[in-house]
C-alpha cells in the first residue's frame, strides 16, 4: 500500500483510543436504559437499534475531535442524538403503522432535542405502543441540556434546524404506505430541487438523510470555533455532497437487507450498477472539492476517506453482487488513506468479534 498521510494515522489513533471508548460508555448507558423499557415492542426496537447500528455512533463520534476539551460532552450529545435517530428509524421501518402523522410526531423528538426551550410531549400518541419508561424523553433532554449551556447557539441553529427539517421530511415520506412513497418523495423533491438542481429525486432524498452536518456544527460550537460565516460554510460543505456520500454508502451496504425486509432503497433507482458507481465517484469528488473552503480541511478530508473506508469494510458488503469491483473503484477514487482506513476497520472488527 502506498504511503498514508500522517494526519490520517493520527486521527485514526485518536478515534480508536479516545473517541470509541467514550462512545462505548455512552451506548452502554443507553442500552441499560433501553433494557428497562416496559413495553415489549419499544424495548425490542430500542435494543436492536443500539446493537445493529453502533457504528453510526462511532462514525458520528469522530466529530468530537473538533470540540477541543469538550470532546466528552460532544460524544454525549452525538450518541444521544444518533440513538434517537436510529431508534425512530427502527420504529418506522419495523412498524405496523403507516401513518405519516405518527412518523411526524415521532420525529418531533429530534427537533425538540435541538430546541432547548421545547417541552417534551407524548411522541407515541398516535401509535399503540406507548410506555417507554421515559427513554425517548431522557434522550431528548440530554441533548437539550448540552445545547442550553452553550454560548452562541444562535450561530448554528438556523443551519441545524434546516438539516433536521429535511431529515424529518424524508423519514415521513419514505415510511408511509408503499404506493404513496415515490409520489410523496418526488413531490417533495419538486418543491425543493432549486436547493440542488443537479440531483435526482432519490439523490436529494439521500442527502437529506444524514446527521453529519449537525454533529459537525455542534462540535465546532463546543470547541468555541464557530461564527455565522463558518456555519454557512459547513452547511454548504456538508449539504449535499458529504451527507449524500454518507447515505448512499449506507444504502449501498443495506441493499440485500432492504430487499428482504421490503424497505425503500435509493440504490435501486439508478439505471444500472455502473451508473451507481459513476455517481458515487462523483459524490466523492464533489465532497473533496467542497471541503476546501472549510477550516480543519485535513479533518474533513479524513471524514470523506473514512466514510468510504468504513462502509466498505462492513460484512454486509460481501452479500452484494459485484461488490468486489465496486469497492475497488470507490477505494481507488477515494485514495490511499481510504484503503488504509478500510483495512484498519476490518482488522478492528475482527479483533472485537474474536
Amino acid at each position: 500500500m502506498s504511503r498514508v498521510p500522517g494526519n490520517t494515522i493520527l486521527l485514526l489513533r485518536s478515534s480508536f483510543q479516545k473517541v470509541f471508548p467514550m462512545v462505548d460508555k455512552e451506548l452502554n448507558y443507553w442500552k441499560n436504559r433501553a433494557e428497562q423499557i416496559p413495553n415489549e415492542e419499544l424495548r425490542s426496537q430500542a435494543i436492536a437499534s443500539i446493537d445493529s447500528k453502533k457504528f453510526h455512533c462511532q462514525g458520528g463520534g469522530v466529530y468530537a475531535l473538533l470540540a477541543g476539551d469538550k470532546e466528552r460532552v460532544a460524544v454525549r450529545f452525538i450518541v444521544a442524538y444518533q440513538t434517537i435517530s436510529d431508534y425512530l428509524d427502527n420504529l418506522c421501518d419495523r412498524s405496523t403503522s403507516l401513518n405519516p402523522f405518527d412518523f411526524r410526531l415521532l420525529h418531533q423528538a429530534m427537533k425538540d432535542a435541538l430546541t432547548p426551550g421545547n417541552d417534551l410531549r407524548n411522541y407515541y400518541q398516535l401509535r399503540e405502543d406507548q410506555d417507554d419508561g421515559g427513554y425517548l424523553g431522557e434522550l431528548v433532554v440530554t441533548c437539550q441540556q448540552i445545547l442550553k449551556e452553550l454560548n452562541g447557539y444562535s450561530n448554528i441553529s438556523e443551519q441545524i434546524w434546516s438539516l433536521e427539517g429535511l431529515y424529518a421530511d424524508l423519514q415521513v415520506h419514505k415510511h408511509v404506505e408503499e404506493g404513496e412513497r415515490i409520489p410523496r418523495l418526488t413531490n417533495w423533491y419538486e418543491e425543493n430541487k432549486e436547493k440542488e438542481p443537479g440531483l435526482s429525486w432519490f439523490e436529494f432524498a439521500a442527502v437529506s438523510g444524514s446527521t453529519l452536518g449537525i454533529y459537525c456544527l455542534v462540535s465546532y460550537l463546543l470547541g468555541g470555533k464557530i461564527n455565522n460565516k463558518i456555519s454557512v460554510d459547513i452547511y454548504n460543505g456538508y449539504f449535499p455532497y458529504i451527507q449524500g456520500l454518507h447515505i448512499m454508502l449506507d444504502y449501498y451496504i443495506d441493499q440485500q437487507e432492504d430487499m428482504e425486509e421490503g424497505d425503500l432503497n435509493f440504490c435501486n433507482y439508478y439505471k444500472n450498477e455502473n451508473h451507481l458507481k459513476e455517481r458515487l465517484i462523483y459524490f466523492i469528488k464533489q465532497s473533496n472539492k467542497h471541503i476546501k473552503q472549510l477550516p480543519d480541511r485535513k479533518f474533513h478530508e479524513m471524514i470523506v476517506q473514512g466514510l468510504v473506508g468504513l462502509y466498505l469494510a462492513d460484512e454486509k458488503v460481501k452479500r452484494i453482487s459485484g461488490s468486489d469491483e465496486m469497492c475497488k473503484a470507490l477505494l481507488k477514487a477515494s485514495g490511499n488513506a481510504s484503503k488504509f482506513i478500510n483495512f484498519t476497520i476490518k482488522f478492528y472488527n475482527k479483533m472485537e468479534s474474536s
